[in-house]
C-alpha cells in the first residue's frame, strides 16, 4: 500500500545553523559564516514571493567540517554556498528555473 501525501513545498531548503564554540574540533556552519547566508536566502525567497519554497534553519546536519551547508528537498541536493552571490544563483537557477547549480553541489562525507 502506497500513501500519497500532498507536497507542501516545491523546494525545501534545510540550512544548518549549528553554533559551536570557536576551535571546536567538529567546527560548525555558523562559525563558517552560515547565518548571513541563510538570512540572504530567506530575504531572496520572500522578495521574489516564492511561496512554494520553504527555508528552515536546522541544527547540525552531520558534516560540520564542510559548512556552511544546506540540503534542498525533494531532490536531496547538498549545497555549500560561500557568498551572497552563491545564494542568489541558487535561488534563481534552482528555485526559479529548476536547474541545480552544479558548481556549488557537494557530496558531504563524515
Amino acid at each position: 500500500m502506497s500513501l500519497e501525501l500532498p507536497q507542501v513545498y516545491r523546494h525545501h531548503a534545510i540550512c544548518c545553523a549549528q553554533q559551536r564554540p570557536p576551535g571546536h574540533p567538529h567546527g560548525s556552519c555558523a562559525t563558517s559564516g552560515a547565518h548571513p547566508l541563510w538570512g540572504r536566502l530567506s530575504e531572496q525567497v520572500q522578495s521574489r514571493q516564492l511561496a512554494d519554497v520553504g527555508v528552515t534553519a536546522s541544527g547540525c546536519l552531520g558534516f560540520c567540517q564542510a559548512g556552511p551547508l544546506m540540503v534542498v528537498y525533494p531532490e536531496g541536493i547538498w549545497y555549500q554556498p560561500r557568498t551572497a552571490a552563491d545564494i542568489d544563483e541558487i535561488v534563481q537557477s534552482h528555485f526559479v528555473e529548476g536547474l541545480p547549480v552544479e558548481r556549488l553541489i557537494v557530496v558531504p562525507h563524515l
